[in-house]
């Protein structure tokens, strides 16, 4: 199995954007690739839009309804029994998180049609069945950020005392990603820490993680003043 990567810290990160006071218009010394060109009206001078949303610690809560065998934002709006997504940060870890006792956990860090960044949460078999998918990207030295992720929900029974239960487990499988895309995706997880507030403890044993930085006290502002910039229309 691979071994642990982590991004860069936000603390140790060279700020790629500098905010000015309309905080439109960017000097840029590297231009991310999450950054969109566009046009300021009144003045004809150029602007920079952020291509994702994201407030820092609280991304969308994509849910994986292991009963049902769907998908759903914060239990409400359904998504389907598939999602496809190019990863820009996970981790693997154990915790003891939002009150169902420590288990093996993965969560996956994306960002969804819309430019909004999501997190979503597995765990048990479709843990292993992820491992499955990371081994031979290892190998072909890739790592889940290069490539566009399919999330299936496949259905399973059991047999107990003569009564059979269904339920439902993810199968992961991967295809060539669009080498832009990518590239935005892995320029603003090394630009944003990327976390969940909801599922950190402190007390993780990580077995592997890319991307995921939980910020510090000592941690700069660029970086969340950035995610307040507009959006890309």
């Amino acid at each position: 199995m691979a071994t642990a990567t982590t991004s860069k810290t936000a603390a140790n990160a060279t700020p790629a954007v500098l905010v000015t006071e309309s905080a439109a218009t960017l000097t840029v010394s590297s231009r991310p690739a999450y950054l969109v060109a566009g046009v300021d009206e009144s003045t004809g001078e150029e602007t920079w839009s952020n291509r994702f949303r994201y407030l820092p610690g609280h991304p969308r809560q994509v849910r994986f309804d292991a009963k049902a065998g769907q998908f759903n934002i914060n239990g409400t709006v359904p998504l389907g029994s598939a999602l496809s997504f190019i990863p820009l940060a996970w981790r693997v870890f154990q915790d003891d998180i939002l009150n169902m006792g420590r288990k093996l956990w993965a969560e996956l860090f994306f960002a969804d049609d819309k430019g909004a960044i999501c997190a979503v949460l597995f765990h048990g078999y479709s843990v292993e069945n992820l491992y499955r998918l990371i081994e031979p990207l290892f190998y072909d030295d890739l790592t889940l950020a290069d490539v566009t992720v399919k999330v299936t929900a496949e259905k399973k029974q059991t047999t107990k005392d003569g009564k059979t239960a269904t339920y439902y487990i993810a199968q992961f499988s991967y295809e060539a990603a669009d080498a832009a895309e990518v590239a935005a995706r892995r320029d603003f997880a090394r630009d944003f820490p990327i976390w969940r507030a909801e599922t950190y403890t402190g007390a993780a044993d990580v077995r592997i993680q890319h991307g995921y930085t939980v910020p510090t006290e000592d941690d700069p502002e660029p970086a969340a003043e950035a995610a307040a910039l507009p959006m890309a229309a």
